[in-house]
């Protein structure tokens, strides 16, 4: 196995992981209080999950978005 490879390849799939997700939960915030759904002081719990073919795991984060 090519380690620097390895290594840029992952962090490249997880820059664009972490960019495409950041957008896609600020969309549907802004959503959701332009809906009225959401009142912009809560804390949302959110887990991201991670799965790669091929492998026998899948990783998975937990936290929460806070809004205010």
């Amino acid at each position: 196995m090519d380690e620097e490879r390895f290594n840029i390849s992952l962090r490249k799939l997880l820059k664009q992981f972490g960019v495409t997700a950041q957008r896609e939960v600020e969309k549907a915030v802004r959503t959701g209080l332009e809906s009225g759904a959401l009142a912009g002081r809560e804390s949302l719990p959110a887990r991201a999950t991670l799965r790669i073919e091929g492998l026998p795991t899948e990783i998975v984060v937990d936290g929460r978005i806070e809004l205010a």
